[in-house]
């Protein structure tokens, strides 16, 4: 008969093998292999026996859960205000002017040539289709689209009364249709970063705003959060201007920097303002 010894950590394993089945038991942390209930036990007791027992000691795990996990306040329990409000402001005027400038041109064309009825308003409408479709057609191209907005019921509450005019422009900015912007913030991203100039960064290194997100803070107090995207820039590059993003949103908040769980820099201008 053989004997084989298998260890896993902190508990022993202890095997006998012979010619007949094998049947584990489990015993605390101890495990002891005795022949199966179909085998004869004459024949396998008919040989001596050899048990090793082998011990394996392992250190305590030391590792404690993180202080952190227990202060952050999870936003996925609140509720979120839709967005149904109509404004001009969420219109994109480029599609409004292509789309009369075509039509006014394709039907003009249609009645010119007598395919469709009215053929004594064909030259108005081509006078007018032409110039509306170019119009249209550079005011798409020039185009600068919305930002997703996130607001919490909370927030929304406070935004009122306690969002400072700067973070309520801020906010009304980023989410209507702007024209000839690269992107949104341009002129606040240009001032902070210094695109160009002696320790700042390179213009096309700038960080792109994704969505904003309005959000209460532990205290109770206002927040815009700005989500950016920066592939070639580090959290480094927004903290050590975090003086900056405060002056320039101010007065009456105080900024915050961090990052997400998909590697986006957000920056959290907190309002002073109490409710």
């Amino acid at each position: 008969m053989e004997v084989a010894t298998t260890t896993f950590t902190g508990r022993t394993l202890l095997t006998l093998r012979t010619p007949h089945s094998l049947t584990r038991i489990r015993v605390s942390n101890t495990f002891i292999t005795q022949p199966s209930s179909s085998s004869s036990s004459s024949s396998f007791s008919s040989k001596p026996h050899q048990l090793k027992f082998v011990y394996i000691a392992k250190a305590a795990d030391s590792t404690q859960p993180s202080s952190s996990s227990t202060t952050t306040i999870s936003t996925s329990d609140k509720e979120i205000v839709p967005d149904n409000d109509f404004t001009l402001a969420k219109v994109s005027f480029g599609v409004i002017g292509l789309g009369l400038g075509v039509s006014l041109l394709s039907y003009g064309f249609g009645a010119y040539f007598n395919i469709l009825p009215g053929s004594e308003w064909s030259a108005i409408m081509l006078t007018y289709g032409f110039p509306l479709a170019i119009i249209g057609m550079a005011l798409k191209y020039a185009e600068l689209k919305p930002v997703p907005c996130i607001t919490y019921s909370d927030a929304e509450m406070l935004r009122e009364k306690c969002a400072t005019p700067i973070l309520k422009q801020v906010r009304n900015d980023v989410i209507r249709f702007r024209y000839g912007d690269e992107q949104h913030l341009e002129e606040a991203l240009k001032r902070i970063f210094q695109y160009g100039l002696g320790g700042g960064i390179p213009r096309r290194s700038a960080p792109m705003l994704e969505m904003i997100r309005e959000e209460v803070t532990e205290d109770g107090r206002y927040s815009l959060v700005l989500v950016f995207k920066a592939k070639d820039l580090q959290l480094s590059d927004f903290e050590k201007r975090q003086a900056k993003f405060a002056s320039f949103f101010g007065p009456g908040i105080a900024a915050e920097i961090g990052m997400d769980e998909n590697n986006r820099y957000e920056v959290r201008l907190i309002s002073n303002t109490t409710s």
